[in-house]
């Protein structure tokens, strides 16, 4: 929550409109390619890259969740389109309602229902209401979060590195299990989705900030929801959480990496 605050600080409302009557096409582009470039990949992965049943099934669940707030924190750092982005996220995460059963059955087999009102109140609480608290300070006392933005960055990624750090601390023992072969799996999964979150968008044309914003939102997801999801439909086999604890740690650096590239060598 603290960390959506802080977005919201970078932003004013004219802004956030901004992306529904300025180009309301880059957030559809958004959502396709949220909910399709790491299902597919995810789909490859869990059927030919020689995976037990239960590290598949983590995999495939880990790529059909939406994006998580994690990438509008790296999407910051990279300089990238904090409205689309957050709204993207938001997007998303109320989409996840019907597509992350639909994804999930089809990849898994196994249908993972989504509580719609439980959704919708996460979204309202962890996204949505922050943000809007936080361009409402800035557009209300917008010299005092000027000097206040300046070390959100900092806060940025040491919170990234929080959460991490949290669900890997609370899962060492399933993910010490999981053997190497799950890491390049992982590893494989977020990469090509940074990648071809980027290239797709370079394809249409779009501004580098614009493909900088894909990127990070394709190859960032919410590894936290897919964790709950794989505690409470599959409690009979812990391994399965952990694909989903790899992925917020694999995600989390290589996005970082990327973001601090980006950072200092953006120019728009």
């Amino acid at each position: 929550m603290f960390c959506m605050l802080a977005m919201g600080l970078t932003l004013t409302f004219q802004e956030i409109a901004g992306v529904f009557t300025r180009a309301p096409q880059l957030l559809l582009l958004g959502m396709v390619l949220q909910y399709t470039v790491l299902p597919s990949i995810g789909w490859a992965i869990s059927r030919y890259w020689g995976l037990t049943s239960s590290l598949a099934i983590g995999v495939a669940l880990v790529s059909c969740m939406p994006g998580g707030t994690a990438s509008n924190i790296v999407a910051y750092i990279a300089k990238g389109d904090m409205p689309l982005s957050i709204m993207m996220t938001t997007a998303s995460t109320i989409m996840a309602v019907f597509t992350t059963p639909i994804l999930t059955n089809i990849l898994v087999g196994t249908l993972v229902p989504v509580d719609p009102k439980a959704m919708f109140l996460s979204v309202v609480e962890l996204v949505l209401a922050p943000v809007i608290v936080g361009a409402a300070l800035n557009q209300c006392f917008p010299r005092l979060v000027q000097r206040v933005r300046i070390y959100t960055p900092f806060l940025a990624t040491l919170l990234v590195v929080m959460i991490v750090g949290s669900m890997i601390s609370t899962n060492v023992g399933v993910v010490s299990q999981s053997g190497f072969t799950i890491i390049t799996a992982v590893l494989t999964l977020h990469s090509c989705g940074f990648a071809l979150g980027y290239f797709i968008s370079r394809a249409f044309g779009l501004s580098d900030k614009i493909c900088r914003t894909n990127s990070i939102e394709v190859g960032m997801q919410s590894s936290a929801l897919a964790a709950v999801l794989a505690k409470v439909h599959f409690p009979q086999d812990p391994m399965i959480v952990a694909p989903c604890v790899l992925s917020a740690c694999t995600h989390a650096t290589l996005g970082s990496l990327l973001a601090g590239y980006w950072n200092v060598t953006a120019k728009d």
